[in-house]
């Protein structure tokens, strides 16, 4: 929000010689983030005068039109002859005053301003527009000043169009809505420097009347708990705005319109009362305020044709919805060229109902941002007066004499106060007549009592007589001021954020990384130094992905947590696995060119409770109880952490070295083997098995087993799920639940042998059918102690093996650790692993 000085001072008595590095110093210890500062004074250098257009001579021949014009500025120039300038707009004719900064100038941005010859003509100068002025965003036309301005051609442009002035942009966070206004930040700033305030909003407004300003049926008096509207007839379609009124809309970057349209601005920028400006002849019949029905259509003023859902609110006359409440006008009732008959709303709007409207709308205009963030329900009326007062002024026009008022606005509930809670809290010394003072300042009614007046003093953390309590009501332009803990705020940042002692606590002794810790830390070191990237996914996927994985129906990954609030209603559940998102990624980084890609995530998933029902509500007056934390947890998802990998492409690149080596369903396997090797479960404990489990390939898909509790899936994807995410063929991935693995264990020290290996391959003939690991496993249990080592290296099928056959070939590494094995002791240990692998598997040696 960009705020002028000059304009603040209309309603709060600053100090005359308030230096702007005190204000801004005010503003943030008040708790308003300041994003810069302008002083518009020096924002342009050298001479920029007022001018009046003398001549206008229309240059042809050029791809757009320009404008040869001679503009009198007095004797700025130094010669009393008017100034030559070439210029492309066209919204000004001879006689109008302009804006013209001669040559010598520099305009923001460093733009220096010189004579030179142009489109055949010499041009000294430039009729400024206001965003060359840096005043707005406005570039479709230059300056016109209006019949009000009394300065004469040669005078100093500065004061006419505010660049004396200083301009503050705020930030405004989500709690302090009321800041959004003039009337806000100016009674924000009467408390920092206890000087008078001037509320805009204590102006007498008439009340309703009990004929109504127009027929208006409120159906939905929870999305709108007030509607306040009234007609002005016969007013001047051609009125301009005034200047002022349009320089400060300018200064606070939004766009003059039109008069009716410019005036509803100004007043929720003065009052912070978002309004509405209807052509009360373009409506047709009367208004009905109501939810959308679902599928119904509105074309609102920017042009977008929105198809609206149940929980929108809109404004309707026989036609159909004319307006998205609170949010954005439509095309078929807005202020037009021709319009005479204005008809002003001014409303309370529910700030869910809006905020929901907005992001599902992508929509976040002015009024809306106010809205979501709670407007003062009671200042309704007085908008609505000051916008019939500024418009029959200005544009003439006769006010109805009929106001509507329709009003469900429900009275503050007072708040509960232990009048020493603050000095508890904070741990600065509050009398409880400070207390009561600086939330009086605010706004609130303050009723002091004993504490008798608390239903449950414990449940506010003040023992029973051990002091006084607030009854304490809220003023209506805070919502935000909800429970104790609000009102302690308050008290601290009127007081001052800088009176609060910063004293960091005691750290406790640290004991280092916990074990959960250690593993994921050593999982991820392990994945990147095998050349995967870490990624980072949202944990929101859409209520499609579990179809597009294809998991059954009965999979205990398809229910899913639906969030009350997500950020995208496309993607409104958490994720029950990590592939959904991890894949999206994988597609996007396709889709920019890359080919080869290794990426893997180590984050939550997130299961829910069947039949958990709904928490308990818990406020943030006192610390929960250890029964209500239990309760909460007991509806909290569960959230094991998983970590999984996708492959896609090549894993070793091609080079002059050679071919390169596409990525397979056993790199996913061995991916897995290295996240359970990092996470320091021994070979031994897992097992690897063929397997069908979604989404992977039936046939290429293998379970990972650990003490044989499944931990994790891995191989290749099958075709129809990669279809379906155009994803490339034979893309792979593995995910392992990180929570199910077991302890790490004490690992012995190895024995290290200095006896020389005996190495001996053997090759053994087995069904296609049968794992490769259980072979390796029948070999390890037959070969006895004298095995140090057993590894897989050649798998070979042919039609001399027979059907259905296929031969593995390990090598086998035997070693004591006491002498050197003699030829004879080798032998009888390779026989008998394969004794076992036949025994088991019905192996049988190749070539025997």
């Amino acid at each position: 929000m960009r705020v002028s000085v000059s304009w603040l001072r209309e309603y709060v008595d600053l100090p005359a010689d308030l230096p702007t590095g005190d204000l801004e110093q005010a503003l943030v210890d008040l708790g308003i983030e300041v994003e810069s500062v302008v002083d518009l004074a020096g924002a342009v250098t050298g001479q920029l005068v007022v001018g009046e257009v003398r001549e206008i001579e229309e240059l042809t021949g050029f791809k757009k039109p320009i404008r040869f014009c001679r503009v009198d500025v007095g004797a700025a120039n130094g010669t009393g002859e008017p100034q030559e300038i070439v210029c492309g707009a066209r919204n000004f004719a001879v006689g109008d005053r302009v804006v013209v900064i001669l040559p010598g100038g520099v305009l923001p941005g460093g733009f220096a301003i010189g004579a030179r010859k142009t489109y055949g003509h010499n041009s000294a100068g430039m009729i400024c527009s206001a965003k060359e002025l840096g005043l707005g965003d406005d570039h479709s036309g230059i300056i016109v000043l209006g019949p009000e301005v009394t300065a004469k051609p040669g005078d100093d442009a500065r004061p006419v169009v505010g660049l004396d002035d200083v301009v503050f942009d705020l930030e405004i966070t989500p709690d302090r809505g009321y800041a959004l206004s003039l009337r806000g930040l100016a009674r924000e700033l009467s408390h920092a420097f206890d000087v008078p305030l001037h509320d805009p909003a204590l102006t007498p407004a008439p009340g309703g009347t009990e004929t109504p300003a127009y027929p208006v049926e409120v159906r939905d008096t929870v999305g709108c708990d007030r509607y306040t509207a009234r007609l002005v007839r016969g007013v001047d379609p051609n009125a301009p705005t005034p200047s002022w009124m349009a320089q400060r809309l300018v200064t606070a970057g939004i766009r003059s319109i039109s008069l009716p349209v410019d005036i509803t601005n100004y007043v929720m920028l003065e009052l912070g009362q978002p309004m509405h400006a209807f052509d009360a002849d373009r409506i047709v019949g009367p208004l009905v305020v109501r939810r959308a029905e679902a599928g119904e259509k509105l074309t609102t003023l920017d042009g977008v044709h929105r198809v609206l859902t149940a929980d929108d609110m809109v404004i309707c006359d026989d036609t159909g919805p004319i307006s998205l409440a609170a949010v954005m006008g439509g095309e078929t009732s807005e202020v037009v060229a021709g319009t005479t008959t204005v008809l002003f709303e001014a409303a309370h709007w529910d700030p869910a109902m809006v905020g929901r409207t907005a992001r599902r709308h992508k929509l976040f205009s002015e009024a809306a941002k106010r809205w979501e963030r709670g407007v003062d329900p009671a200042v309704a009326l007085v908008a609505l007066e000051r916008a019939v007062r500024l418009l029959t002024e200005h544009g003439g026009g006769t006010p109805s004499a009929e106001i509507l008022d329709i009003d469900h606005v429900r009275p503050r509930t007072p708040i509960t106060l232990p009048a020493d809670l603050p000095t508890r809290r904070v741990g600065v010394e509050y009398p409880p007549a400070r207390v009561v003072a600086l939330l009086e300042r605010v706004g609130c009614t303050v009723a002091q009592g004993d504490d008798r007046l608390l239903e449950d003093p414990g449940a506010l953390g003040l023992a029973s007589g051990a002091g006084t309590a607030l009854s304490v009501t809220p003023p209506t332009w805070r919502p935000d001021l909800t429970d104790p803990a609000d009102l302690v705020e308050e008290v601290v940042r009127l007081d001052g954020y800088d009176k609060v002692p910063s004293v960091l606590p005691t750290a406790p002794p640290g004991r280092g990384l916990t074990p959960r810790q250690r593993r994921r830390r050593a999982v991820a070191g392990s994945l990147a130094e095998r050349g995967y990237v870490e990624v980072l996914a949202h944990p929101f996927v859409s209520p499609e992905l579990a179809d597009q994985l294809g998991l059954p129906a009965d999979d205990a990954r398809r229910p899913a947590v639906r969030l009350a609030n997500p950020l995208s209603e496309e993607e409104p559940l958490l994720r029950t696995t990590l592939l959904g998102p991890l894949l999206g990624i994988l597609k996007r980084n396709l889709g920019r060119g890359h080919r080869d890609l290794a990426l893997y995530e180590i984050g939550a998933v997130f299961h829910p409770r069947v039949g958990a029902g709904s928490p308990p509500e818990m406020g943030v007056d006192r610390r929960p109880t250890d029964a209500e934390f239990a309760a909460a947890d007991a509806v909290v998802p569960a959230q094991p952490v998983h970590v999984a990998v996708v492959l896609a492409g090549d894993l070793d690149p091609t080079g002059w070295w050679g071919a390169g080596r596409p990525a397979g369903w056993a790199d996913a396997i061995e991916a897995a083997r290295d996240v359970l090797a990092a996470a320091g479960i021994p070979d031994e404990r897992v097992e690897v098995r063929a397997a069908e489990y979604a989404p992977w390939h039936p046939g290429r898909c293998a379970e990972l087993r650990v003490d044989d509790t499944v931990v994790g899936h891995a191989g290749e994807l099958h075709p129809v799920v990669v279809a379906a995410l155009e994803l490339p063929r034979r893309t792979c991935a593995m995910e392992l639940d990180l929570d199910t693995l077991p302890p790490t264990p004490v690992t012995p020290a190895p024995t290290v042998s200095g006896f020389p290996p005996a190495l001996i391959d053997v090759a053994l003939v087995v069904d296609d059918s049968v794992p490769a690991e259980q072979v390796r496993r029948a070999l390890e249990a037959g070969a006895g102690e004298l095995l140090e080592d057993v590894r897989l290296f050649d798998v070979y099928s042919g039609t001399q093996l027979g059907e259905g056959r296929r031969s593995l070939a390990y090598k086998l590494t035997f070693r004591a650790p006491d002498r050197t094995l003699t030829v004879e002791e080798a032998v009888a240990a390779r026989d008998a692993a394969v004794a076992v692998a036949a025994e088991r598997l019905g192996a049988t040696l190749r070539g025997a």
